[in-house]
């Protein structure tokens, strides 16, 4: 059972369902033993030792309730099959005769033994027994009552077998029971409810302080913390000691008892030191066996591992010496294992179980009288090679591979002379990744010394797996020069133990001592080396420090340890004073060489070499012995040195030599922080050797690793161990079929700077990464190396630093991972057992600043702080040593009160590890588990809506009311919350007053001209704007959307609690709320993460056929539209808008019968509803209205894909989705809806030139407007209309209305503080101003839009600031921004989810930096950005966006094609050929807006000019002139003029005017100074060269 539980789960899940089951079934045994009077002596995993203590006058009738008892349990077990197919049985062996017990142990801790004949007799009967046998001893068959019992002799045995109870048919059992049982003093007797007399015993002080004693300390700590019995028990790495002592005679308890007692001693005090602890003693026919544990709760300590064998070994050398002891046998084995309670709930005992307890027993007992370990613990030690030897495999019962076994030889470091150096080998393919700072100070400080005679001390501190080896490894490398030598060594734990260890290797380097092979050699050299410094009798000192042999002296003999160590540094120095020191130095008197040359460190140099600097490097300095730092704090004062350690942080204080260097003026001390998420990137593709890896596999290795290159790479290795990765060769992106599933393969590449190195793999063929499909990665187990197990040197690891903390800390920590990564406050006091706020805050404080958790005010501070890791920093220690220490412990408490004060204003809590919250959620078992995410889940979901400011609705709209997915019965306050987000709003009903707001006729009486309809509708914008300003305080929103911060805090975790608790319909209604938010603020990749994990959960659910499934499928597929749509894939996006509509039972035609058939269904019904719509009518209910929202949201987009194809009978297909979009919005009679309707209607009859229809129904959108009871929700129609009608009308040309409307728009929505619609209205105005030359007032809402952009961390609007400061370079002949900050943006941001995968802004940024590159002929920098831009031209979207990006793009490749014609391309007649097509495409399409035609047109003339098309030239000229005259495009305009006049002059113009021009352009500041006059920037324009061909004019 062990093995099949422990090694076939996953997630290290089968020690906990091994104990489910045992408990199970050994709680029934317990409680027949009990019943019938019996008592539990031991538990041994899943075998327990059962007493009956009676007289021996009674004895023959209690055997017979013994056997009795035996064959019911027996019953139990019949025919009953346990879980996983296991048939569970139970052998029974019974024994009677008299016992002894003896009670070991010291003042604070007793065990217990039971011995004698009955105790071996009991054993060996349980040894024959079979699965469901009941076995007597002989004894016990001698004195029982034979003639009720029905026996069968076993074969050469004096035992026999019991068969069954044969009573006379007069006798009752009940009476004889209960005769029996009244000479059982401890039997509850007339206690018929309790099993045992000791739950009913009273207090008693005395006897619980005795019984204290056999309970272990950390348990008995966790009781006495007033923590609940279920936490107890966890699942968790420890190191197993298993202890076997056989004696030389065994038979008396008095014999071996002494024996028992001293080891007892000396183990417990053994394990003390390094906070292991006995778990059980129990006697067998093999001995004595000690069961010892280290990691258990609260004791988890840095090096476990290590100190368990150093623990084994003593133990062993130890025992082995104790009289009475025969053989000593030790198995020590790391893993994981149940930690917990095993029993019944009146007689338990705390125990471990698991597959690794059982491999220490087995080892223990098939390699006697050795020390052996596991490969798990040989590999986790980190310790030397050669402390172990590999023994041969043996088959051990219970036990199926456990791998290699090794003997543990001893701890005892060796002088491995050339073995010292570093244990990294630099690899020059393999850059150091993220370190360029700490290199600098490498740099800075090496120029410092060799440039001074003093020396300098470079200490990097940083936790394990910082890569403080890989840095030391470069620095070596860097330090190779000819003017001085490098000397690099590594240290080990051991080394710290060793005395003079790291001087003996120094002092090897300096007499060259370190390349001999043979002692003989090394005792030569060294005596030619010191012959001349120490008297020859004194040559045998050197004997023990460098392996030689010299003669002892009679006065070396005579010396004490003290003296002879003096008088070895008294020659190390005389060695290290001969080296040569600079003219300036030897000059100096004795003095003052002694003062100049004070806190100085010496290197060791050969003596051969002369006039060299010495640079030591020691790695892992945390192991230099005490001794080595007393001395090299000496040899500082002496001569210089430049001196480099990596160390970990020291345990305890460091020691007076090492404090004191590290307070050394001279001492630069740094402490390293994590790499930045784009160097973990890089590390992952160059560990992988890959190309490219997938967005998930990046944001889970840089949020799980925390930048800590170890963690990095242990979690790639547990990936592959679980082979999660898939490799492939990379294919073209052309030649790529996009479907659903690679829509976002493959997107995060490494850096430009690290593409130098090569990423090919052997037959040079570039792979790509991609996940195996259906994996989550967030539910991945962490690798067992973080969490605890073999815990690597050093290593601070989640499940030490966990166990480090207080009980009820722990217990915070616990409950904090059941709910998340990140969580609130509040729900975490909602889950604390038995917490006040008061202690939660305290505790939240200490922890916050032990750096377990981060704290934070809001949603955007924590975004800004994942952003950015921490860098590395330096460090003065001789500064903090100079502050009084009563003043740090008043400033400590003083930050520890203010930390508290901080907690509580902070509204967000997030580990500072993700490893430490997965790892303290493993250790809840199962129906712990449960029974928290379902707390959680409760508190939840009353506020798993939009926020308040949003009016609290579902994300997709009337959503839970076509599911049942609540756990919490519904308040009316809860109904009325719900129901408000749709338009229901209670509270904020400001009507406007009568006079002051326009009524319907009034405002757009007939006969209006249009100028009049402009002002009518302008003035009405001002006349809401005017009302708002006046009643700010009743209307306005005291703070934004706050819609982000409730999907990361709320919706998110709650999806993954009802996922935990197998609520699948639920999480699959929160996975779809959740990808409708994240669409809403722009993140199409989180909403594709998403609907996979809905799409896995759907497929578990299709089997349960409903309305409300369809209706989830339908919106599974339109939101998958959405996506596609967004990320510019129409065909993928049609085909799931088609399937979405199906089954929301409104099929779209296929053909061209059924399309106009449907088209006059479908205006029939426009007309009925339109002439319905004054009428009262009640409106559809809300399941209907969650599928006319959802049918209008596909409507929408389908029409704008029909719109980007232009042959003939698309427009058809598109005009009848506009149709069907208004027809669905009118049935919901909800006023929002129908306005969005008639603007999408308007926008496609402009687009498609029907001038007389999209004037109708903007009309008709304005009357529904003034037709609104104005309340808080009509405010923002008013404000989504204005800033609407500026899009179309910009779309479309008019820029000067546009402008208009788009300054009301801003008004509006700054006043209703809605920060995602309002940088929409703000980057259409800048394009508006900027075309129409308006600088100042552009200037001015740039301004607007990067301040909204900083206070929101909103990448996209920082984005779109930057294109338009690359267009004010390009085209208006300033700078605003520089091109270096424009370019400095896109480098950091160009992997930016946001940008990424949102078509249109990257495809502008890359294609304005190409154009950039092109005029200053730059070619190679145009063709990296230019290539980048190509990339993204596929993905179509018909947005204002991406026509801005590709018009952009086309310039581009319009100044290459200039250039391939100058220099006589072959392809250059064909390339212009097919850019003049695309140009005439693009203008040809519905969907581009007539705004862009003047710039194509444009684009055209020149492309025409440089083919020799002179006629076409001229006709695109005056075509591109006439528009911009009429859109009042002054930046065009006055462009083509400088263009017409470029071409058609006679005279020759300057070839290189742009590059003068570029060198000059003023900034806005100059601008705005006076310094250059705003009317004089317009003659820095770009001219597009000609006089590359004849004039054709």
């Amino acid at each position: 059972m062990t093995e099949k539980f422990s090694t076939a789960m996953y997630m290290d899940r089968g020690a906990e369902q091994l104990v489910e089951i045992l408990n199970y079934y050994i709680s029934a045994i317990v409680e027949k033993v009990l019943m019938f009077g019996g008592d539990i002596l031991k538990f041994a995993g899943d075998a327990l030792l059962a007493l009956w203590k009676v007289e021996r006058k009674q004895l023959k009738n209690i055997i017979t309730v013994v056997i009795k008892c035996s064959l019911e349990i027996h019953g139990l077990f019949e025919a009953k099959e346990a879980e996983e197919g296991l048939d569970i049985r139970v052998k029974i062996g019974l024994a009677a005769g008299h016992i002894s017990m003896l009670v070991f142990g010291n003042d604070t801790r007793n065990y217990f033994l039971v011995m004698g004949q009955a105790v071996d007799d009991v054993r060996l009967a349980q040894n024959m027994a079979r699965m469901n046998d009941v076995i007597l001893s002989p004894n016990c068959w001698q004195l029982c009552d034979r003639s009720m019992i029905e026996i069968e002799r076993i074969p050469d045995q004096r035992a026999v077998k019991v068969n069954f109870l044969k009573p006379p048919p007069s006798f009752n059992f009940e009476e004889f029971f209960t005769k029996c049982m009244t000479f059982m003093d401890y039997y509850p007797g007339e206690h018929k409810n309790f099993l045992r007399l000791a739950c009913i015993l009273d207090s008693d002080p005395k006897l619980e302080m005795s019984l204290q004693k056999y309970v272990m300390e950390n348990i008995s700590k966790q009781i006495d913390d007033k923590q609940l019995g279920g936490y107890l028990s966890e699942l968790r790495p420890v190191t197993i000691v298993f202890v076997n002592l056989m004696f030389k005679e065994q038979d008396k308890a008095e014999v071996i008892g002494s024996a028992i007692q001293d080891a007892c001693v000396h183990i417990t005090s053994v394990l003390k030191v390094f906070r292991g602890e006995i778990n059980k003693v129990f006697m067998f026919d093999k001995g004595c066996s000690f069961l010892c544990v280290f990691g258990f709760p609260g004791e988890k300590a840095p090096d476990e591992v290590s100190h368990a064998l150093e623990s084994a070994v003593d133990i062993f050398d130890f025992c082995s010496q104790v009289h009475k002891i025969h053989t000593v046998s030790i198995g020590v084995a790391s893993g994981i294992v149940f930690c917990g309670i095993v029993g019944h709930t009146v007689r338990h005992e705390y125990t471990v179980i698991g597959q690794k307890v059982n491999i220490a027993a087995r080892m223990m007992m098939y390699y006697p009288g050795i020390v052996t370990c596991d490969s798990v613990t040989y590999s986790g030690s980190n310790l030397p090679a050669y402390f172990f030897k590999e023994l041969p495999k043996k088959a051990m019962k219970g036990v199926g591979d456990s791998g290699p076994v090794y003997q543990c030889l001893g701890l005892n470091e060796k002088v491995m002379f050339g073995m010292a150096y570093l244990i990294c080998n630099r690899n020059e393919g393999y850059p150091l990744l993220g370190r360029d700072k700490e290199i600098r100070y490498f740099m800075r400080t090496m120029k410092e010394f060799l440039m001074s005679n003093c020396s300098r001390i470079l200490m990097y501190e940083g936790l394990f797996g910082y890569g403080k080896s890989q840095i030391l490894m470069e620095i070596e490398y860097l330090a190779q020069g000819e003017n001085h030598r490098t000397i690099a060594i590594a240290l080990t734990k051991i080394s710290f133990h060793q005395n003079f260890y790291t001087i003996q290797i120094l002092m090897a380097n300096v007499l060259g001592l370190d390349t001999c092979k043979h002692y003989k050699e090394r005792q030569s050299n060294l005596h030619n080396r010191v012959k001349m410094l120490l008297d020859e009798k004194f040559h045998c000192l050197l004997n023990d420090i460098f392996h030689v042999q010299f003669p002892i002296s009679r006065e070396i003999s005579r010396m004490s340890s003290l003296r002879k160590q003096k008088q070895l540094e008294a020659l190390f120095m005389k060695i290290l004073e001969q080296f040569p020191i600079s003219r300036e130095i030897s000059r100096m008197s004795s003095l003052r060489k002694q003062k100049q040359l004070e806190a100085l460190f010496m290197k060791i140099l050969e003596q051969t070499v002369r006039e060299e600097r010495i640079i030591f490097i020691i790695d892992e300095a945390q192991f230099v012995d005490v001794a080595s730092w007393t001395f090299i704090e000496k040899l500082v004062r002496t001569v210089p040195i430049f001196i480099i350690m990596s160390l970990s942080p020291f345990v305890g204080l460091p020691c007076a030599a090492a404090s004191a260097i590290m307070k050394n003026r001279n001492t630069t001390y740094i402490t390293l922080g994590p790499m930045q998420p784009s160097d973990i990137r890089n590390k992952v593709c160059l560990d992988l050797n890959v190309r490219s890896i997938p967005k998930e596999l990046d944001t889970y290795l840089v949020e799980a690793s925390c930048g800590i290159p170890f963690y990095c790479e242990e979690l790639l290795k547990n990936l592959d161990h679980h082979r999660v990765l898939l490799f492939q060769q990379m294919e073209s992106e052309e030649k790529t079929k996009v479907t659903w599933n690679n829509l976002f393969k493959n997107f995060i590449k490494p850096t430009e700077d690290f593409k130098a190195f090569s990423l090919r793999n052997e037959e040079g063929n570039e792979e790509v990464c991609s996940l195996v499909s259906g994996v989550r990665l967030k539910n991945l187990s962490p690798p067992a190396s973080l969490k605890g197990k073999g815990i690597p040197p050093g290593a601070e690891i989640s499940l030490v630093q966990l166990d480090s903390m207080s009980l009820s800390h722990q217990m915070l920590v616990r409950c904090a991972a059941i709910v998340g990564l990140t969580f609130t406050t509040e729900l975490l006091f909602e889950i604390l057992p038995c917490w006040n706020m008061k202690m939660m805050i305290k505790a939240l404080a200490t922890l916050v600043e032990l750096n377990v958790f981060y704290c934070f005010r809001n949603g955007k501070d924590l975004r800004l702080a994942l952003k950015q890791n921490a860098t590395s920093f330096e460090v003065h220690y001789r500064s903090l040593s100079l502050k009084p220490s009563e003043e740090m412990a008043h400033g400590e408490e003083e930050e520890l009160q203010e930390l508290e004060g901080e907690v509580i204003e902070c509204h967000i809590i997030r580990f500072s590890r993700p490893i430490m919250q997965k790892t303290a959620y493993e250790l809840w078992l199962k129906d712990q588990k449960k029974a928290m995410h379902l707390k959680c889940a409760r508190f939840l979901e009353e506020n798993a809506h939009k926020c308040d400011h949003c009016r609290s609705g579902d994300f997709i709209p009337y959503h839970h009311f076509t599911v049942d997915i609540r756990l919490n019965t519904l308040d009316m306050d809860a109904v009325k919350k719900m129901t408000k987000p749709q338009g229901c709003q209670a509270k904020e009903e400001i009507i406007f007053p009568k006079s002051e707001v326009p009524k319907r006729s009034e405002l757009f009486p007939e006969n209006l001209s249009p100028e009049e309809i402009k002002d009518k509708i302008l003035g009405f914008f001002d006349v809401i704007i005017t009302r708002l300003r006046t009643v700010e305080e009743d209307i306005i929103p005291l703070e934004s959307c706050q819609c982000e911060e409730t999907l990361e805090i709320v919706i998110l975790p709650l999806a993954q609690h009802f996922l935990a608790l197998g609520e699948n319909n639920k999480a699959l209604y929160y996975f779809l709320e959740i990808a409708a938010a994240y669409l809403i603020l722009g993140d199409n990749y989180m909403a594709y993460m998403y609907l996979n994990e809905g799409e896995k959960l759907l497929k578990t659910l299709r089997q349960k056929k409903s309305w409300s499934r369809t209706f989830e499928s339908a919106t599974f597929y339109s939101l998958k539209g959405q996506v596609c749509f967004n990320m510019g894939q129409m065909v993928l996006a049609k085909k799931m808008l088609r399937k979405a509509l199906k089954l929301f039972n409104r099929v779209f035609p296929y053909n061209m019968i059924s399309l106009f058939f449907q088209t006059h269904v479908e205006k029939n019904r426009h007309f009925h509803y339109l002439n319905q719509q004054g009428q009262e009518s009640s409106p559809p209910g809300k399941k209907r209205l969650a599928q006319l929202y959802r049918q209008t949201t596909c409507f929408s987009l389908l029409w704008r894909i029909y719109s980007l194809n232009y042959f003939f009978h698309y427009k058809y297909y598109g005009h009848l989705a506009a149709v069907m979009q208004v027809n669905s919005a009118l049935e919901t009679q909800n006023d929002f809806q129908i306005i969005n309707a008639y603007l999408d209607y308007a926008l496609y009859h402009q687009l498609a030139g029907c001038q007389g229809m999209w004037f109708k129904y903007e009309m008709m959108a304005m009357e529904q407007i003034v037709h609104l009871p104005l309340k808080g929700e009509g405010i923002e129609i008013v404000a989504y209309v204005a800033g609407r009608l500026a899009y179309i009308k910009y779309t479309m040309g008019h820029l000067d209305l546009a402008i208009e409307l788009g300054s009301r728009a801003h008004k509006l929505w700054s006043l209703l503080r809605n920060p995602n619609k309002h940088h929409l209205v703000l980057c259409r105005l800048c394009k508006s101003l900027f075309l129409k030359s308006r600088y100042k007032q552009l200037i001015q809402v740039l301004g607007w839009l990067w301040d909204l952009s900083v206070a929101e961390e909103h990448v996209f609007s920082k984005a779109f600031f930057y294109f338009v400061c690359l267009d004010i370079m390009l085209y208006s002949g300033f700078v605003y921004r520089t091109f270096e900050e424009c370019v400095e943006f896109i480098y950091q941001n160009e992997d930016n989810r946001i940008l990424k995968f949102q078509s249109g802004i990257l495809l502008g940024l890359y294609s304005c930096v190409a154009i950039w590159y092109a005029r200053l002929q730059e070619w190679d920098e145009f063709h990296v950005f230019s290539s980048r831009a190509k990339h993204l031209v596929p993905q179509r979207t018909p947005t204002v966006l991406y026509y801005e990006g590709v018009v952009r793009y086309l310039e581009g490749q319009v100044l290459y094609l200039q250039k391939q014609i100058e220099e006589q391309s072959e392809t250059a007649q064909d390339s212009g050929v097919e850019l003049l097509k695309n140009l005439e495409s693009l203008v040809a399409q519905n969907t581009t807006g007539p705004i862009f035609y003047p710039r194509l047109y444009h684009l055209m003339a020149y492309v025409c000019i440089l083919m020799g098309d002179g006629k076409n030239c001229d006709l695109f000229l005056k075509t591109a002139l006439r528009l911009s005259e009429t859109q009042g495009n002054m930046l065009e305009k006055c462009w083509l003029t400088m263009s017409q006049e470029w071409w058609y002059s006679t005279s020759e113009g300057t070839e290189d005017h742009w590059l003068q021009t570029v060198l000059s352009l003023p900034s806005w500041e100059k601008i705005t100074s006076g310094k250059v006059n705003i009317h004089d920037v317009h003659k820095n324009k770009f001219l597009m060269r000609v006089n590359i061909l004849d004039n054709p004019f």
